[in-house]
């Protein structure tokens, strides 16, 4: 199970990226240390749209979160690269 923080979701909509992108850098994407204890996820996506007036091939997601005693995890914070 994924759970979603209230600033997660405002990252999301502020910088494009959907739960289903979320969810899959988490459980497909590459796994990575991350600060105080979290973990991160990164998964690059074919975007082949426009961002900020940009035209981009492609979108990278990058979600950091804690695991949980039960195995979920809660996802912190999201950050969207175009390229």
């Amino acid at each position: 199970m994924i759970r979603l923080y209230p600033h997660a979701l405002a990252r999301m909509q502020e910088r494009g990226a959907s739960r289903e992108d979320v969810e899959e850098s988490i459980r497909h994407g590459e796994t990575f240390a991350a600060k105080h204890g979290r973990d991160g996820f990164r998964k690059n996506f074919t975007f082949d749209g426009v961002w900020q007036n940009r035209p981009y091939r492609n979108k990278q997601v990058e979600a950091y979160a804690v695991q949980e005693p039960d195995g979920s995890y809660l996802d912190i914070t999201v950050l969207v690269k175009y390229f």
